[in-house]
């Protein structure tokens, strides 16, 4: 970012094909709609180039973009006069396989098959599960479990301290634990097969 924001505009490009994925993921969670998710991440790049002629590292890039991302998903969401959300076991439009939404999202991380078996069966729930939570909750949630971010980062993420995010951390484990088990699912299972993404 700071080569970026001296000049060098290849700098921006490595930024972006650093944090894109990432950054998107986080905002389709948080809105749960693919083609505002795309509109946001666009607006979060365009606030970055905007922007940085004001950067400065006082924390880490992740955290001044994630915070980007996030107050743009808080002020659309407020725009918004009414909500109207697609499951995340909806089929994408244009998907030709019939994949869900919840599918859709790339997950880097290698799995055995009996694992990618177990998050298969569980991911549409976890998504209702998500659903469900307070906004503030459901944020430190994919912030901490989705995309690695301290307690400490998401605090200065969110504008809260970090005795809060721990609190809403454990509000919204809480929350997902009795909505899935609400949902029939064995907390068993969901430890055993160590599902969060």
């Amino acid at each position: 970012m700071l080569a970026f924001k001296s000049g060098d505009a290849r700098a921006f490009r490595v930024l972006v094909q650093r944090h894109r994925g990432p950054v998107f993921n986080f905002i389709l969670r948080f809105t749960g709609h693919a083609a505002r998710a795309e509109d946001l991440l666009q607006e979060t790049w365009l606030k970055v180039v905007r922007s940085s002629a004001e950067y400065e590292p006082k924390a880490k890039f992740t955290t001044w973009v994630y915070t980007i991302a996030r107050n743009l998903c808080v002020d659309s969401a407020r725009k918004e006069t009414y909500r109207q959300t697609d499951s995340l076991d909806a089929p994408v439009r244009g998907d030709e396989e019939g994949r869900s939404m919840g599918e859709s999202v790339s997950d880097d991380s290698a799995q055995g098959p009996e694992r990618a078996a177990h998050n298969t069966r569980l991911r549409p729930m976890l998504g209702k599960a998500l659903a469900s939570l307070p906004e503030e909750q459901r944020e430190v949630f994919l912030l901490r479990e989705y995309h690695g971010i301290s307690f400490k980062e998401i605090a200065e993420v969110t504008g809260v301290n970090e005795n809060t995010v721990k609190s809403r951390m454990r509000y919204a484990l809480e929350g997902l634990r009795k909505r899935l088990t609400e949902l029939g699912v064995d907390a068993e299972l969901v430890t055993d097969g160590r599902t969060v993404a």
